[in-house]
């Protein structure tokens, strides 16, 4: 979530107006902030906001890196009466290319926060920086359409990127013939299951790893509903998928390997300017997990799952002291009991997924 405060610090912040119930302008989020954990530079480097994290990427060296972007970038001023509305300037797009971003997921309940302008702004945007979008488009068929990430050597990965209503993304966001929009799933049905396996199927080759990136659910608490475990099973049984990217709340939640492919109900916020908002302290939305997959390209399985703990402080990643990690392996062996998950330390600050019984045959 690189809009609003996060783009106030950036070297070309947009507007700091805001139209908002309480907030009127995002320059307020940045001071909640220094309230907080003391003062915040302005005009910083792209890089600042990564921290840690930058470093995190060179030593794991991942083949892909892949997001949900949960903001518009654009200079439209014509926003939508929402309540809330991200955005952030088009020439900070630096500071997702300075990460080594590949994809972003778009179909979420803030890429169309400054109407049909601002997602083409920011399509266009996130493609002449040579980043891929997965989830919204110009019309139903290019948001539909998987993003396509070769992989010298080893395969593609395809990203489809698609939004539920539960997580607040207003009906009429929906795609549609010549109508920009997201990929919108009204609907966890078998029907939508059997629409995406179509989807899969004519896209999908032997060494392709199919990512099902979706934006659903409330933005706190711990429970997994149960039509979203069985619509995420369903997607790696009958639709072809290997990977569930699910995100929409605010912190971490479950995740389980499913006949040997994970579903991540909730993988929580990495990047935002929510430090400093009072109301949710017992979720720790400070704390968020970069998470590094290997999985085998014939069969789709994941071979090992790799987690490691950061958190935000004046909106800056840095690498989640020793209590914290402790406190993430706890949430997750607790959290991922009910689908027989276990997770363990390795080194001082990297969790590993250990495997664990199935949750159901």
């Amino acid at each position: 979530m690189t809009g609003r405060g996060i783009d106030q610090i950036q070297r070309f912040p947009s507007d700091p107006e805001l139209h908002e119930p309480y907030v009127h302008s995002a320059a307020d989020y940045v001071a909640l902030a220094e309230s907080l954990n003391g003062p915040i530079p302005r005009s910083v480097a792209p890089e600042y906001i990564w921290g840690d994290a930058l470093d995190i990427f060179r030593q794991m060296r991942p083949d892909a890196r892949i997001v949900n972007l949960e903001t518009s970038i654009t200079t439209s001023g014509r926003w939508e009466a929402k309540g809330v509305n991200y955005r952030m300037h088009p020439k900070n797009v630096p500071c997702l290319t300075v990460a080594g971003i590949d994809c972003c997921n778009l179909a979420n309940n803030h890429v169309l926060d400054w109407g049909p302008a601002g997602l083409l702004e920011t399509l266009q945007a996130l493609h002449a920086a040579g980043i891929r979008t997965a989830g919204a488009g110009l019309d139903r068929a290019s948001a539909e359409a998987p993003a396509l990430l070769t992989i010298p050597g080893k395969g593609r990965l395809l990203v489809y990127g698609f939004g539920h209503p539960s997580s607040g993304i207003p009906p009429e966001w929906a795609a549609g013939t010549g109508k920009p929009g997201v990929s919108y799933l009204d609907r966890l049905t078998p029907q939508a299951v059997a629409a995406l396996a179509e989807r899969v199927s004519a896209a999908k080759g032997r060494n392709d790893i199919a990512i099902a990136s979706i934006h659903w659910g409330s933005n706190w608490g711990w429970e997994i509903p149960e039509n979203q475990r069985r619509f995420a099973r369903a997607l790696i049984d009958d639709a072809g998928f290997d990977v569930v990217h699910g995100h929409s709340s605010h912190h971490i939640r479950a995740f389980e390997v499913h006949r040997g492919k994970p579903i991540f109900y909730g993988c929580g916020d990495l990047l935002t300017d929510y430090e400093g908002i009072a109301g949710y302290e017992e979720f720790r939305g400070d704390l968020a997990l970069m998470y590094f997959l290997s999985i085998d390209p014939p069969s789709g399985k994941l071979l090992a799952l790799d987690m490691i703990p950061v958190r935000m402080r004046r909106f800056r990643l840095g690498r989640a002291p020793a209590g914290d990690v402790r406190w993430v392996e706890s949430l997750l062996n607790r959290e991922g009991k009910a689908f027989g998950v276990r997770v363990g330390l390795r080194g001082e600050n990297r969790l590993v997924w250990q495997g664990g019984a199935p949750a159901s045959p």
